[in-house]
């Protein structure tokens, strides 16, 4: 559906030369020179700087080809759209999440869902919550899992659950069978997330709030990272959500606790889409299972 001077502006692109996109398009290089030029004329500005050995992409060149690139994708999920608009098909749903909903959670639940409907894809995008809710805005994702402090504006929220900071530790560790509050964490080795993540940012300010100093012995972006360092130091405890470790902390025979601060239980998990944006079946389908497992893992938390 490309007109012939963008397919050869992208084939020249990709290959360096008007010589090397002729071989590969089967035209001859004085078409593709032509339609090139024409091109140019028609944007107003030189997309090539043309050297002995090729042609490279100027500043307007990369900026035109970005957005080609970005309209082809474009087209392509709407045509995904409209043919799966009645039937769940071989469908992409593109994800955009936290790090502490991409390390055991949503992985699981995805497999979940895929052992009723093979034929559904997915693409991850994992990032800090500001990324996650600027990919919802842009309409770059179909689905997004994010915690959060506050309603996210010009998305739609279609369903929210508790997620409070908790300590999580070994079992065998100490703080394990009691009450815990922030000053007893000064004598084990913590470990923390990056400060730009709802969890962190939280526990800073609630230590602010209760005068309490703590140095963490390891400060990670990941969480995967935060994980097994607890697994190697028995006596170590990190933070993060019931549902970070939902499919992971059982098997590891790791715990969960309180620290009775009030700062602490104002996260939400927040399950959000592009607002006014049709869906299609499978999107549908995923989004319905995603309402119903979190809720019913929710209830597990509280139980639990």
């Amino acid at each position: 559906m490309l007109s012939s001077e963008i397919r050869y502006f992208l084939a020249v692109a990709e290959y360096g030369s008007l010589s090397a996109a002729s071989e590969q398009l089967f035209v001859a290089v004085s078409a593709i020179s032509r339609q090139i030029q024409r091109l140019e004329d028609q944007v107003g500005a030189p997309l090539f700087r043309r050297h002995a050995r090729g042609m490279v992409l100027t500043e307007a060149g990369e900026l035109f080809a970005h957005h080609v690139r970005k309209s082809q994708r474009d087209m392509a999920y709407t045509l995904a759209e409209i043919k799966g608009l009645n039937a769940v098909r071989r469908s992409l749903i593109r994800i955009a999440c936290t790090d502490g909903m991409a390390f055991s959670l949503l992985p699981g639940l995805l497999a979940e869902f895929r052992q009723h409907h093979p034929g559904v894809l997915f693409a991850l995008n994992v990032t800090h919550a500001q990324g996650v809710a600027a990919c919802v805005r842009a309409g770059e994702c179909d689905v997004a899992l994010q915690f959060s402090l506050q309603p996210e504006r010009s998305v739609e929220v279609l369903g929210s659950w508790p997620a409070p900071v908790l300590l999580a530790m070994h079992q065998s560790h100490p703080l394990a069978s009691r009450q815990v509050t922030l000053a007893d964490l000064h004598r084990w080795p913590l470990a923390l997330p990056g400060q730009h993540t709802t969890v962190r940012q939280l526990f800073d300010l609630s230590c602010q709030m209760n005068d309490c100093v703590v140095e963490p012995v390891l400060t990670c972006d990941y969480f995967a990272a935060l994980y097994h360092f607890l697994l190697h130091t028995p006596q170590a405890v990190t933070i993060c959500s019931a549902f970070t470790l939902l499919f992971a902390g059982e098997t590891q025979n790791l715990v969960l606790r309180s620290m009775g601060v009030d700062q602490l239980s104002q996260r939400t998990l927040q399950l959000q889409t592009v607002s006014g944006r049709q869906r299609n079946a499978a999107l549908t389908l995923f989004l319905q299972f995603l309402q119903q497992r979190l809720t019913e893992l929710d209830q597990q938390v509280r139980l639990g």
